[in-house]
């Protein structure tokens, strides 16, 4: 019996050091990125040269809609700026708000869109939803804004 224990602690053992360095490298390569990144920024920042959001409508209202309705908005916009703009992230308010963003670098000069699809199910009366975007610009968040009147299903 005891060497049924030491064996099944010796598996143990080796999984726990496997799961551990699993876990390091992945850990490391996050904080390289990360890094790499911050390092990329600050020599936009000293060069003067950054890429800017210019957005046709930063807002935008659905209107009135019934209670489970899903509705869609597209915001436009162009990278003002003299470097590629990249979007890292783009995070809605809440589950009901869901955004769909360009994941390639948007070259100076150039337009894009993010995609926006609000779900008004389990909703009611004025609603006013944020998209949160995470990019390479300074300020590096942006927000996006949109909102409707949600009536009751019938």
């Amino acid at each position: 019996m005891k060497l049924q224990s030491i064996q099944s602690l010796r598996w143990f053992l080796a999984v726990a050091f496997l799961f551990a360095m699993v876990s390091c490298d992945s850990a490391a390569s996050k904080v390289n990125k990360s890094e790499e990144s911050e390092v990329l920024n600050a020599a936009a920042i000293d060069s003067g040269k950054l890429p800017e959001f210019s957005f046709v409508d930063e807002e935008y209202h659905f209107g009135e809609m019934i209670e489970g309705d899903v509705r869609e908005h597209t915001f436009e916009f162009t990278n003002t700026g003299e470097i590629p703009l990249i979007i890292s992230a783009a995070q809605g308010s809440c589950g009901c708000t869901v955004p769909d963003f360009p994941r390639e670098p948007i070259a100076p000069g150039a337009k894009a869109e993010i995609h926006i699809s609000f779900n008004s199910a389990g909703k009611s009366g004025n609603q006013e939803k944020t998209v949160t975007l995470t990019a390479n610009t300074v300020p590096n968040i942006y927000v996006l804004k949109i909102m409707a009147t949600v009536n009751p299903k019938k």
